[in-house]
């Protein structure tokens, strides 16, 4: 159960990330409600999971994916664009989530 509530984590962590720069463009104090609300569920869902995986590999997971993710989030919501070096570099992060993943106990 701690391995589907970390994925969640990272979910609710991709969509705070980008909850910051679609409040930051529309600039109202309404908008900044969205934030706040996901950091709190954000790192509830992250301690809760720390109850069954250990904070070394359930942050490391969940910090990891929550940027690529949030590039990725990025790209298609917001039209940012990135380079060749910053895709290998993503995928390297990838590959250390699954490694982490991988190598912690059961």
């Amino acid at each position: 159960m701690g391995w589907f509530i970390l994925a969640i984590a990272v979910f609710t962590e991709i969509c705070w990330a980008l909850s910051l720069k679609w409040a930051a463009t529309l600039g109202t104090w309404q908008a900044s409600i969205v934030p706040i609300a996901l950091s709190f569920l954000n790192m509830a869902l992250l301690a809760f999971a720390m109850r069954e995986i250990s904070a070394g590999t359930a942050y490391a997971i969940w910090t990891g994916l929550g940027a690529v993710g949030v590039i990725i989030g990025g790209i298609v919501l917001f039209g940012e664009k990135i380079g060749t070096m910053q895709i290998g570099f993503m995928a390297l992060i990838v590959i250390g989530v699954v490694g982490t993943k991988l190598s912690a106990p059961a």
